[in-house]
C-alpha cells in the first residue's frame, strides 16, 4: 500500500516538473528577444515584398497600356478588341509571374526550403512542355500575330495556301471565310507566311485583246472615254483608270493594259467593272459603225 502511494507521489512530481519545464520553455520563447527581432524583421521584409510586388505589377500594367495605346494609333484601321486581348494576356502573365516570385520569397522568409519546390516545379513544367508542344507553339505564335498586328478581323489574307476574310483571331487558331463561304480554321502554329491584301491600296489590272484590224488610236480613245465614264459612275474609284497602252503584240491581235488603284477588297469587282464598261463601249462603237454603214448603203 505504501509502495503504491509512493508511486503516485512520484508520478505527480513528474507531472509537476514536466509542467514547470514546459512553462519555463514557453516563457523563454516568449521572452526570447532574438526570436522576436527575427519575426519583426521577417514581417517587415514580407510587407516590403508585398508592396514592391504590387507597385511592380501596377508599373508594368501602365507600361503595357501606354505601349498598346501608341501601337493602336499607328494604324488607321484596327480592331480594338485585339489590343484588349493583348493587354489582358500580358497583364495576366505579369500577375502570375510576379505572384509566383512573391510567394517564393515569402516562403523563404518563413524558413521553407525552396530547393525541392523549385525542382518539382521544373519537372512539372518540363513534362507539360513535352506533352503540349503543338499547343505551346500555337499559343506563342498567336500571341505574336496579335502583338505584331500582322492582320486584323475583316482583313483579306492568305495563310498556308488558304485565302479568305479573317473572322476570328485567337491565341490558338485563326478562322478564315473564303469567298465561296467555306470556313477554314488554321492552327496558329502553321502560320509561317501571311499575305495581307487589306493594308495598302490594291492595283486592279485588266488586259483587253483587240484584233489588229482595229486601229490602235481608236481603241485607246474608246477605252479612255469608257474609263472616264466608269470614274463618274463609281464613287469608290478614286481616280480614272489608266490606259497604259499595248502590253503584248502578235500577228493577229494586240493587248491593251488598263490599271487602276483602288481600296482594299474591291479589286476583283473593279476589274469586272472595267471589263464591262470596255465591252459596252465597244458594243456602242460597233452599233454606231453599223448604223453609219446602213445609212451610207441606203443613200
Amino acid at each position: 500500500m505504501n509502495r503504491f502511494l509512493v508511486g503516485e507521489v512520484n508520478d505527480a512530481q513528474e507531472v509537476i516538473e514536466a509542467a514547470t519545464t514546459w512553462k519555463d520553455k514557453v516563457w523563454d520563447k516568449l521572452t526570447d528577444t532574438a526570436m522576436w527581432e527575427n519575426i519583426l524583421f521577417s514581417g517587415i521584409r514580407i510587407a516590403i515584398i508585398l508592396v514592391i510586388t504590387r507597385l511592380f505589377v501596377r508599373l508594368i500594367y501602365k507600361i503595357i497600356d501606354n505601349s498598346l495605346e501608341r501601337r493602336e494609333k499607328s494604324r488607321l484601321t484596327v480592331n480594338p478588341r485585339r489590343f484588349v486581348t493583348v493587354g489582358e494576356l500580358l497583364k495576366n502573365v505579369t500577375t502570375i509571374v510576379s505572384n509566383f516570385i512573391m510567394i517564393m520569397l515569402i516562403l523563404g522568409e518563413i524558413g521553407v526550403n525552396l530547393g525541392p519546390l523549385i525542382a518539382g516545379a521544373g519537372v512539372v513544367g518540363l513534362a507539360i512542355g513535352f506533352g503540349a508542344q503543338s499547343l505551346v507553339k500555337d499559343v506563342i505564335t498567336g500571341f505574336f500575330v496579335i502583338f505584331e498586328d500582322q492582320f486584323a478581323v475583316g482583313d483579306v489574307v492568305q495563310i498556308a495556301g488558304v485565302k479568305g476574310t479573317v473572322e476570328m483571331i485567337g491565341l490558338r487558331s485563326t478562322r478564315l471565310i473564303s469567298w465561296t463561304g467555306e470556313v477554314q480554321i488554321i492552327p496558329n502554329g502553321m502560320i509561317t507566311t501571311v499575305t495581307n491584301y487589306s493594308i495598302n491600296n490594291s492595283l486592279a489590272l485588266v488586259d483587253l485583246p483587240f484584233s489588229n484590224t482595229r486601229k490602235l488610236d481608236e481603241a485607246l480613245d474608246l477605252l479612255k472615254d469608257a474609263m472616264a465614264q466608269l470614274k463618274e459612275d463609281n464613287a469608290l474609284v478614286t481616280e480614272i483608270p489608266h490606259v497604259v497602252g499595248v502590253q503584248s503584240l502578235t500577228t493577229s491581235e494586240y493587248v491593251v493594259r488598263i490599271t487602276a488603284e483602288c481600296q482594299p477588297g474591291i479589286r476583283a469587282d473593279l476589274e469586272r467593272q472595267i471589263k464591262a464598261y470596255a465591252k459596252e463601249a465597244l458594243e456602242r462603237e460597233e452599233a454606231r459603225l453599223a448604223a453609219r454603214e446602213q445609212a451610207g448603203g441606203g443613200a
